[in-house]
């Protein structure tokens, strides 16, 4: 056996000790979190104990009781793709590929979302004996949930005006729709969607603020309040008219 093989062998093996050595540190950093897993869950006992035989004043709202099946359940995640990431390496499999008996939990996805497909293709479809060009012969297809992140935009809204050239007659131009803020910023959809968001989602307006700034957009908690108050003003209107029509 040569020198130059050796050499070869000898980064080849620290290369795969390097990989052995950072999925086992990763693997260390994922039985803390479970440690702290367990931990919490501990704590989630004592505060159940506490919910059903403590006093009254020491009981938790039901609220309060999401925060640390949360943190558990991140603990969990976080030990899942470590174990998964050493078994990858011990196996010598590509993080990309993923393992056929590794899904789990995947649900089924609805039917009313809209499917995007994208095609990876080799790099090439051509025989490398040189025998030309090969023959699909099938496919590997997986579906995975994806996101379009809520994207804000400028409506711009032009009215041309018109007017006879042969004639001394009257400029004509479309009415201007009717807003409900009033030579406000907002459109009516940008209005409903603060309002989803407020009583429908329970998102404060000052995060509602922070959350849009990430996006460029300044807008304080008495702009939004605002916008809120006049759009109840109007569905209140909606809601009233038809009822005082009758009398």
């Amino acid at each position: 056996m040569s020198i130059a093989t050796l050499r070869d062998e000898n980064e080849q093996l620290k290369a795969l000790l390097a990989q052995t050595q950072a999925a086992l540190s990763e693997h260390q950093g994922a039985l803390a979190a479970s440690e702290e897993a367990r931990r919490r869950l501990e704590v989630i006992l004592g505060e159940l104990r506490r919910e059903r035989f403590g006093a009254k004043s020491e009981k938790l709202r039901p609220d309060q009781y999401h925060l640390p099946l949360e943190d558990v359940e991140i603990a969990q995640g976080i030990l899942d793709a470590a174990q998964e990431r050493a078994e990858a390496v011990i196996k010598g499999r590509s993080r990309s590929v993923p393992d056929q008996g590794s899904h789990r939990k995947r649900g089924c996805l609805p039917a009313h979302l809209p499917r995007v497909e994208r095609i990876i293709e080799p790099a090439s479809t051509h025989c490398p004996c040189g025998c030309g060009a090969m023959t699909k012969i099938g496919e590997d297809v997986s579906k995975r949930l994806d996101v379009i992140p809520a994207q804000w935009r400028v409506l711009v809204t032009r009215r041309p005006k018109y007017i006879c050239r042969h004639c001394s007659g009257p400029v004509v131009q479309a009415h201007a729709p009717e807003h409900v803020v009033l030579g406000g910023l907002p459109t009516e959809a940008a209005v409903a969607h603060v309002i989803v968001s407020k009583f429908g989602d329970h998102t404060r307006f000052h995060r509602q603020a922070e959350i849009y700034a990430r996006q460029g957009i300044r807008l304080d908690r008495t702009t939004l309040g605002n916008w809120s108050g006049r759009a109840c003003f109007h569905l209140w209107l909606l809601r009233t008219l038809p009822a005082m029509r009758c009398l």
